[in-house]
């Protein structure tokens, strides 16, 4: 059994939870297999493995997408961004379902952060740096905090990046106390859809993650986080404790964002201002609301 209690009965929200497990359920229906359209989206700019770290940027950065994301679509705005920046930089696809094309991130994070293990080795070979910089919006934030700490990722990258990462899980505004009132429900996640019991608060995965402290010494943590966002709640549980965190709250920088969880971590330009400020702190430049048109 997962670690979830009942709660009292909403029914906005149980209905909610209901539209979440029909789509779970539909993802894990038999699937015809993808055309080569739509398993070779091409990314424009980026996963150019002839691109060599300059002086000013000597460390590729490598973008790890979210639950139900891939390494196209979750990074349209900020990997051309970068890019734009001078940097190399590099994006994977992990957590992949059989028969399910372009929703990932839904297979076991443990082995998630193995497959980030093995593309972050790809990318240093490739490009002859001895270190990479991680950037990911939601899972893909907090996946990397696996191989840091258990897989020795920490000898392979000087910093990571969270955007709205669930770094100690999420109770999706409370929805996950629901799930008893669904018969078979807990079953469906956790055989099926094991990257998303994994990400519920109080999860055995979560628990391992975090015993014995957030961080590991040597990697430079920033966690970019929105009060508006509806998918990892409380909100707060998303900033990282320890030594070389900066937490920041996207309303401190730009009071009038109104990003949520998806925005933030696919087309908030403030809050990429910010993400590119962490790769490179030496040139950091305020991060206002005017960052939306630098």
């Amino acid at each position: 059994m997962l670690p979830w209690n009942r709660a009292r009965r909403t029914p906005r929200a149980r209905r909610t939870l209901a539209a979440l497990l029909l789509a779970v359920a539909a993802l894990v229906a038999p699937a015809a297999t993808a055309t080569a359209a739509e398993t070779a989206a091409p990314s424009r700019g980026w996963n150019d493995y002839s691109c060599k770290p300059s002086a000013a940027h000597p460390r590729p950065v490598v973008l790890v997408h979210g639950t139900f994301g891939n390494s196209v679509d979750n990074w349209l705005v900020l990997a051309p961004y970068l890019v734009n920046r001078g940097y190399c930089v590099f994006s994977l696809d992990y957590g992949q379902l059989p028969g399910v094309p372009f929703f990932h991130g839904l297979g076991p994070i443990d082995r998630s952060a193995g497959q980030l293990d093995v593309f972050v080795d790809k990318v240093l070979g490739a490009t002859g740096a001895p270190e990479a910089d991680l950037v990911g919006h939601s899972q893909g934030g907090m996946m990397p905090n696996y191989y840091l700490k258990f897989l020795g990722g920490a000898d392979k990258v000087n910093a990571l990046v969270g955007i709205a990462p669930d770094n100690h899980g999420t109770t999706l505004l409370g929805l996950t106390r629901l799930l008893p009132y669904f018969p078979g429900a807990e079953d469906l996640l956790t055989m099926n859809t094991p990257g998303l019991a994994d990400q519920i608060a109080g999860s055995a995965f979560i628990t391992k993650l975090n015993a014995g402290g957030d961080t590991v010494p040597g990697v430079r943590y920033t966690v970019i986080a929105t009060r508006y966002d509806e998918v990892v709640t409380p909100y707060r549980t998303q900033y990282l404790d320890g030594p070389n965190v900066r937490n920041v709250l996207l309303q401190d920088l730009c009071p009038v964002d109104l990003s949520e969880h998806v925005a933030i971590g696919t087309v908030d330009r403030i809050a990429f201002h910010e993400v590119a400020n962490a790769l490179d702190p030496a040139r950091a430049t305020p991060t206002t609301c005017a960052s939306v048109i630098g």
